[in-house]
């Protein structure tokens, strides 16, 4: 089971790279597709879907071990570790790319942007989502108050050494010939009180790669997922639904989602 998929700013990660892949393609569509950080998989049997070949890659090796073997029974998928920064692909490489909360990791986002615009094609799109620097008070009331990295939790949790500026990230994607063609909250102040701090702590104790990172020590007890969605997961749902009734206009807001297009 994907546990992760419980909590709802996981939740409304994927539903937004869901909901971006039924909208802009069909099955095929994509005919190269890049998940660029795919972490443990989970994304991956999804894209793959839509995709007429997806290269799933990460800089963490037990990670891309993990997936390779959990995803194994999927033809069109294959696995590589790769560096953000500095990718072996050729340029122009594929029509579709999606990367999920990586940007806040690699140390140079302005650079791992420039390297999505490289091996992106003419046209190709990108879905792209990053924890943002504006984020509501009722995730992480101490270091928003202290307007600072004070504790590593809240919103520097996860391996956070710091936090995307969005008007930053669409100066980079300008700059590289990247065009917004959209924007959208995820997770305002609802899911940010629901999840304030314990969250990051629970994956620190049980998620393995809790901190994003190539070489982590590997724990004792440790949670993977599978690809099967939780029974209840209507209900993150119906909280994300709320959510984004109430707040999807704020400036504030855990994480941001982007549709870019290479012109």
């Amino acid at each position: 089971m994907n546990y992760k998929l419980l909590f709802p700013t996981y939740r409304n990660r994927y539903l937004f790279i869901r909901r971006r892949l039924a909208e802009y393609g069909q099955s095929g569509h994509f005919k190269d597709a890049l998940n660029l950080g795919t972490g443990e998989g989970d994304y991956d049997p999804m894209i793959a879907s839509k995709s007429g070949q997806l290269t799933a890659c990460d800089i963490n090796e037990n990670d891309v071990a993990f997936s390779e073997k959990m995803n194994a029974h999927i033809q069109n998928l294959t696995y590589r570790v790769e560096d953000a920064l500095n990718l072996s692909f050729p340029e122009n490489s594929f029509n579709l790319l999606t990367s999920v909360d990586v940007m806040e990791h690699v140390g140079k986002p302005k650079r791992m942007t420039e390297e999505i615009a490289r091996v992106l094609q003419p046209s190709g799109m990108a879905f792209i989502t990053f924890p943002q620097i504006n984020f509501p008070w009722t995730y992480d009331p101490i270091n928003r108050l202290l307007g600072r990295r004070a504790i590593p939790q809240g919103a520097y949790a996860f391996g956070h050494e710091y936090l995307v500026d969005p008007e930053s990230f669409k100066s980079w994607a300008e700059e590289y010939g990247l065009e917004v063609l959209e924007e959208k909250n995820l997770s305002g102040y609802l899911i940010a009180f629901l999840e304030m701090y314990w969250t990051g702590l629970i994956q620190k104790l049980f998620k393995e790669n809790a901190g994003n990172i190539s070489g982590e020590k590997e724990k004792m007890v440790k949670l993977r997922p599978s690809t099967k969605e939780p029974l209840f997961v209507k209900l993150t749902d119906a909280v994300i639904w709320l959510d984004d009734k109430l707040f999807n206009n704020s400036r504030y807001s855990v994480g941001k989602g982007f549709v870019v297009r290479k012109r």
